[in-house]
């Protein structure tokens, strides 16, 4: 790898994408970040413009990818990522998943480059084991309106693995689990900025069916350094990237309005078709071949998110 390493990040304007630009260029990377502002936003990124080793293309990576100069790694992290979205836009989903991780691919195996696959935990479906590890193939409707996302991610995650084993591209694929922090959209549909918007606003939290279905949070600050640690591994994967501490949603609702000082009620509302009952990693591979593990409990987590949003949202 060169004294200044160059990536390309696809996604790059959205909330993860985003924050994956900022820690390779905050580590002396240079990044060409690609979206199409589908779900992503401009705004993500105004802390990047003008740097030097920073540049944009708006297009749409399903699209013939063209990019001048020697690549070291190819992040591809475009994709709508909450249910809000992917129900919203199902054919670009399945686009951006598989079209789009197939121009990818290509570019890693023209410029000889390494290549990231931002999979996800959605590949587990409604699982059927409990805490999941990478070993476990999943439990996914393919036909159901969430498959729209998990079958994209899936495949991904085998067209990746048949360019590592037929051209020897350099994969890695995470599997990323429920992540919240700053730049989140406000109106994104999931679970936690749902809930925040709700109890800044002292509106009723509009919580899926009776509460009990469990989710785990990861901070995005942790997310990122697994991400990090993971690109500099020996590791090809899959691995778990997110936090094991597992909370219910009715829990999860209580405890947001209780850090953001809001006396919201709870109201429950019908559950999406195919919502998991479960979702907790197993992240045993991730300390074991990186020394990772999340740092940032979920009530500060919290905090510094809700701080953010009374700022960015209101």
């Amino acid at each position: 790898m060169r004294a200044v390493p160059r990536a390309i990040v696809t996604g790059a304007a959205g909330f993860l994408g985003s924050h994956i630009c900022t820690t390779l260029l905050s580590n002396g990377w240079e990044v060409v970040g690609f979206d199409n502002l589908l779900t992503g936003e401009m705004g993500n990124l105004a802390h990047l413009q003008g740097k030097e080793r920073f540049s944009f293309v708006q297009q749409d990576v399903t699209q013939h990818i063209e990019i001048d100069g020697d690549v070291d790694w190819v992040l591809h992290w475009a994709s709508p990522a909450s249910p809000i979205d992917y129900l919203q836009f199902p054919i670009q989903t399945m686009k951006v998943g598989s079209l789009g991780t197939w121009r990818a691919l290509g570019v890693a195996k023209d410029k000889g480059a390494g290549f990231v696959l931002a999979s996800t935990s959605e590949v587990y479906g409604d699982p059927q084991v409990h805490p999941q590890p990478e070993t476990y193939w999943g439990h996914v409707n393919p036909v159901g309106p969430r498959g729209v996302y998990d079958e994209a991610k899936r495949y991904g995650e085998a067209l990746s693995m048949a360019y590592h084993r037929q051209h020897g591209v350099p994969v890695k694929l995470v599997r990323i689990f429920n992540t919240y922090g700053p730049r989140m959209r406000r109106n994104d549909g999931r679970a936690v900025p749902n809930f925040i918007k709700q109890s800044i606003k002292s509106e009723p939290l509009t919580v899926h069916g009776d509460g009990s279905q469990t989710r785990s949070l990861c901070y995005v600050d942790d997310l990122v350094e697994g991400i990090w640690r993971f690109i500099g591994s020996d590791v090809t994967g899959p691995v778990n990237v997110g936090n094991p501490h597992e909370i219910s949603v009715k829990e999860l609702a209580e405890l947001v309005a209780g850090i953001a000082g809001s006396d919201s009620e709870v109201v429950y509302i019908d559950r999406p078709v195919d919502d998991p009952e479960v979702r907790c990693p197993d992240i045993t591979l991730a300390q074991n071949e990186f020394g990772w593990e999340p740092q940032v409990s979920l009530e500060d987590g919290l905090a510094r998110t809700i701080e953010w949003a009374r700022a960015a949202w209101f």
